[in-house]
This record gives C-alpha cells, sequence and structure tokens, in this order.
C-alpha cells in the first residue's frame, strides 16, 4: 500500500538508527560518565586503553565511509585497522567494542527514545506501509531495545556481507528496496545527518528527511533531502487525515 505525502507517494519508509530513532546525546553523556568512573573500577592502565580503542574505531568508521567497496569483510577491517592503530590484540579491541558500543547503550536506549517514534512507526504499520532500518552498525538488539521490535520491518546493517559499505555509500539503500520490491523514489529514508544519510539517499534516488535545522546556505543538504523538526512533526507530514490509506 502507499501513502501520497510532499515527499511523493511512498510504500515504505526506511530509518536510521543512531540520532534518528533516539536523541544521541543523552545517551553519549551516559556511555561518557560510565568512562569517566572506568580508572577508579578498572584502574587506570585499563582505562586508558579503552580509551585508545573507542578513539581508534571511531576515527576508522569515519574512513571508512569513503571507501565504496571495502576488500574482505568490513566488519573486520574496520577492527583489525582500530586494534593496530592503538597497539592491542584484536581480541582485546573486540572485547572493548563489544561491550562499551554493543552492550552497555542498550541499558540507556528506551530512556532516550525519540518522542513520537513509536506512534509514527505503529501508524505507518497500520497503513500498509513498510517500514525498515538501515544503520552502519548492528541494529537488531538496539530496535528492540528502544521497544520497537514488535514493529516488524527489515533490519539491514552497512557491515552485512551482502552489502558491505557504509553509508552514504548507497549500497544499503539499494538492498532494502530490492527487499521490498519497490522503486528507490518510493521509499523515504529519515536520518539526521545530511551529509551521510542525506547524500545517500539522494545517490540511491531515494527522497530523503533529515531531523532538525536545516543549515546555513553554504551548507545546502543534496537535492530532494528536507528538514524535519522531529519525528511527531514528521507524523503530521506523513501521516495526517488527509492522507489514503
Amino acid at each position: 500500500m502507499a501513502i501520497d505525502t510532499p515527499f511523493g507517494r511512498l510504500r515504505a519508509v526506511l530509518f536510521d538508527v543512531d540520532g534518528t530513532l533516539y536523541r544521541a546525546l543523552p545517551l553519549r553523556a551516559a556511555i561518557a560518565a560510565e568512562l569517566l568512573l572506568l580508572p577508579f573500577v578498572r584502574g587506570p592502565g585499563a582505562a586508558r586503553r579503552t580509551w585508545r580503542v573507542l578513539r581508534a574505531y571511531r576515527g576508522v568508521h569515519e574512513e571508512l565511509r569513503a571507501l565504496e567497496a571495502p576488500r574482505g569483510d568490513l566488519a573486520d577491517h574496520h577492527l583489525r585497522t582500530a586494534a593496530r592503530r592503538c597497539g592491542v590484540e584484536e581480541t582485546v579491541a573486540e572485547r572493548c567494542v563489544a561491550a562499551w558500543m554493543h552492550e552497555r547503550p542498550l541499558r540507556y536506549l528506551r530512556l532516550c527514545r525519540r518522542r513520537g517514534a513509536v506512534r509514527l512507526l505503529r501508524t505507518l504499520v497500520e497503513r500498509g506501509v513498510e517500514v525498515g532500518v538501515l544503520s552502519d552498525y548492528p541494529a537488531a538488539r538496539k530496535v528492540a531495545a528502544l521497544g520497537l521490535g514488535d514493529l516488524g520491518g527489515r533490519v539491514l546493517c552497512a557491515r552485512d556481507v551482502e552489502i558491505g559499505a557504509l553509508k552514504p555509500a548507497p549500497r544499503g539503500f539499494l538492498a532494502a528496496c530490492a527487499g521490498w520490491g519497490v522503486a528507490a523514489g518510493e521509499v523515504l529514508y529519515v536520518g539526521d545527518r545530511a551529509d551521510v544519510d542525506g547524500v545517500g539517499a539522494a545517490r540511491a534516488g531515494m527522497p530523503a528527511v533529515v531531523l532538525g535545522r536545516a543549515p546555513a546556505a553554504n551548507g545546502r543538504a543534496p537535492d530532494g533531502v528536507h528538514y524535519v523538526r522531529d519525528l511527531v512533526a514528521l507524523h503530521r507530514l506523513l501521516l495526517s487525515e488527509r492522507s489514503p490509506g
């Protein structure tokens, strides 16, 4: 089923996760507070090693965005590069990343969930519109921790073998379209970064919404990218009583 919207006639809505379905700032503050306490819990040496690994891992992540077709497994390459850069064994880096980037954030996600997320996704499903997520990081457990797992939908990760490229590469966006059997122009992508989410969607031929204020004129988003204040405002735009379906 499709709905008529200001962004065109849509059959599916694809969401980013981090910073889009939840507010990133309070989550980062909570994790930062735990990291500051780490020297008292694990000792100064272990704390410094953890900080180095996380800093290197995030740095490599941004660098990998420029690779359209990385060789080999993207997740392995990411971890191996970060471990080498900060001088630790890969197993040490893997444990650190798993704990601080995949496990610990789960406990805070429900508290950081964006206002209107549940209502928006539920209404889309009720109207017969396909929903899904595309994230640069593994997202299934995050979606469940946010309390959105029961709404179904596709859960795609840029690190999946069949994608293997981080946003703004268009592969993940096009993989979602192929899975649904719909054209890119019939899918709306919702994210929080114009330079990543907006550019990637535009390259795939997909309209996009970026949450937040539009940048100054010298930072104009690509054609087809629109700015919406929050998910509540997006709900009003997509699913007003005037929308069919």
